[in-house]
């Protein structure tokens, strides 16, 4: 198949490029380079430098004519959102919808969407975090996914529980019953992936706030760490090969909606550091800050429904994860 990553030589981008390749789909790349790096663009790729926002992405679309869209471009920083929400939001949402509409618009059969898992939960009172529980976002990052995930299902893909209204005249809005009683309004297939905190090779300690990597170069270059908080506010960590594992079983199967990818795990900072500097052997020491506003104090997701559904479950655990990052960064 013709697939288009936007994002593709970022983190997560590159990686889910590589592995489209290898399984001999043609991938093109969007990605404006901002926090993405040349080096990790797959040579076998047809690379594009522009921006999601800007309106002659739907060239892109005419000229190569994807099949599918994995849209992983983003304004990835929780913390860079509180400093400039505006700028999120330009980047997330418009920038999102422009290639959205230009999926839609050019027939693509299904758009497959990085999402956010504890950023759009928030604080929650279930642990892990189903799918169904109501979104509470904490941060603009957080309110820019639910948005675009928004778009998706209520927008471009109505669903079955959705009651269409009736129009009168030249009103009317164009929706197509499906076989299974769902209504389309244009019927563009969606799969939302709402990740924990994903971490592992390739994660960019200057584009994110990936403690991991974050911590991995600090020790490396025997710096002291810095822990915002107590160190026991705590996350799920999803390694970045599972992951794309993730998307991949998106791409081939015939479902659609809000899938978490985690591993339903609580691991504190505190104990990430710990971890990382026996798997080290350092002495670094580390220091305690202030908290960040609008992070979470715990977080972990409920993989249940994408086993079930999509047939998906967490491999490399985090001990596994960690020393392949570890490997990874001494290697650089």
């Amino acid at each position: 198949m013709k697939i288009l990553v936007t994002g593709g030589a970022g983190f997560i981008g590159s990686h889910l490029v590589d592995s489209l390749i290898q399984n001999r789909h043609k991938v093109y790349i969007i990605d404006d380079l901002s926090t993405g790096l040349k080096k990790n663009i797959n040579p076998k790729a047809k690379f594009f430098k522009i921006d999601i926002r800007d309106k002659k992405v739907n060239e892109i679309f005419i000229s190569e004519k994807p099949d599918i869209v994995f849209h992983c471009a983003a304004q990835i920083n929780l913390r860079a959102s509180l400093e400039s929400p505006v700028f999120d939001a330009d980047v997330n949402i418009l920038g999102s919808l422009n290639v959205i509409e230009n999926a839609q618009k050019y027939k693509v059969k299904k758009i497959i969407f990085s999402s956010t898992g504890g950023a759009i939960y928030g604080e929650t009172k279930k642990i892990p975090t189903l799918e169904s529980y109501t979104a509470q976002p904490t941060s603009p990052y957080g309110l820019s996914k639910l948005t675009v995930e928004k778009y998706l299902k209520i927008y471009y893909n109505l669903d079955k529980d959705i009651i269409p209204f009736k129009f009168q005249g030249s009103d009317k809005v164009a929706l197509s019953a499906t076989k299974s009683g769902s209504y389309k309004q244009f019927g563009l297939d969606y799969v939302v992936l709402r990740y924990a905190n994903v971490y592992g090779p390739r994660q960019n300690v200057l584009a994110e706030a990936g403690v991991i990597a974050i911590f991995i170069l600090n020790i490396l270059n025997n710096k002291p760490c810095t822990i915002n908080g107590s160190g026991r506010q705590t996350r799920d960590y999803v390694y970045v090969e599972d992951v794309v594992r993730a998307n991949l079983l998106a791409l081939g199967g015939n479902k659609i909606g809000i899938y978490n990818v985690g591993t339903g795990k609580q691991t504190s900072v505190n104990q990430i550091f710990k971890k990382l500097t026996q798997f080290t052997n350092s002495k670094i020491s580390k220091k305690y800050e202030p908290p960040i506003k609008g992070e979470l104090q715990r977080s972990a997701l409920d993989w249940e429904k994408i086993k079930r559904e999509l047939g998906w479950k967490p491999k490399i655990d985090l001990n596994t994860g960690l020393k392949l990052t570890i490997d990874w960064f001494k290697k650089r």
